[in-house]
């Protein structure tokens, strides 16, 4: 069946053409950045308030991992512990940062009442793969070794992410199933998980939309290089087995390149025994769930994840 955008979404499309944006593949990647954190300001809807948005460091081997935590005013503590999440941005690991992400993360943690903390992973090409997924994989460990001084209950982390940012998740549940720290859940939202790009969804006309077909491949070279896009760091897909994962939440949109395999990777999960939610809207192209100030989906997804991040207690 042919993709039929929702009306705000065709209409957000149609405004993201009419104002001649050039194409991330004809900028550098600097330029990129820039054009990406200034759309933020016409898409963001406005920020919760919260108890607290805080700086924080993460110790690395390179050095300091950037982060935020963000702590809300209704918080959802058992004996003075509360959950957390930890998120990675999307950006096609080449753009994207604290601030484009910012507001998502604001009302995850309001309507979530929980502890969010956005980590800002290092970017290709200056850090290609596997830099990124070391950041996320360090800073989740880091975070579950300090649960306790940042009033985080350790047996109710969460990973999570959009995009590049729900790759990191998957790849980083994957490595703590098998070395650390227990995770209570993933967060997966429209995910890369295969860079194979062998799904119809990389083909059809109408899924090239903001994220287009040839944008993936600029991201793709600009992360991994000559790496290995089987290796399963990069195409969690690719992983020998799902058994033993924390349980899932799978967003996917149907105007987006990625929408096949995050269907592909919800099944993967369910077929390993893993507890799968699994969201689909169909109207909706990539990249929205940042924009509820345009896409009311974008708000309906957010207040739904929430509902589901309470269940897990």
């Amino acid at each position: 069946m042919p993709v039929v955008l929702d009306p705000d979404a065709a209409a957000v499309y149609k405004a993201f053409q009419e104002a001649g944006r050039p194409a991330y593949e004809s900028l550098t990647a600097p330029e990129a950045r820039d054009y990406y954190r200034a759309a933020r300001i016409v898409s963001n809807p406005e920020p919760p308030a919260l108890e607290s948005s805080k700086a924080l460091a993460i110790p690395a081997p390179h050095g300091a991992i950037p982060a935020r935590i963000y702590t809300p005013k209704p918080l959802r503590r058992t004996n003075g512990l509360a959950p957390c999440l930890v998120f990675f941005h999307g950006g096609g690991w080449v753009i994207g940062d604290l601030d484009t992400h910012e507001v998502v993360c604001q009302k995850l943690a309001h309507e979530g009442e929980l502890i969010v903390i956005s980590v800002d992973y290092r970017l290709a090409p200056e850090h290609r793969f596997p830099a990124a997924v070391d950041d996320a994989v360090t800073a989740t460990k880091w975070v579950a070794a300090n649960a306790g001084d940042l009033g985080i209950d350790a047996s109710r982390l969460i990973v999570g992410g959009d995009s590049a940012g729900g790759n990191l998740a998957a790849v980083v549940a994957l490595t703590a199933r098998d070395g650390g720290p227990k995770l209570a859940a993933q967060l997966l939202v429209y995910p890369a998980t295969d860079f194979s790009r062998k799904h119809p969804s990389h083909r059809e006309p109408e899924t090239s939309i903001l994220l287009t077909h040839s944008v993936i491949g600029w991201f793709g070279d600009h992360y991994l290089g000559d790496a290995d896009n089987s290796d399963w760091r990069a195409s969690p897909a690719r992983a020998k087995s799902f058994a033993g994962l924390p349980p899932a939440y799978v967003l996917t949109a149907g105007a987006d390149p990625l929408r096949d395999e995050g269907d592909e990777y919800a099944k993967f999960l369910k077929d390993a025994g893993v507890p799968v939610t699994y969201r689909h809207f169909p109207g909706q192209f990539h990249g929205f769930f940042t924009m509820g100030k345009l896409l009311n989906q974008a708000n309906v997804a957010v207040t739904e994840i929430s509902a589901w991040l309470k269940t897990l207690g």
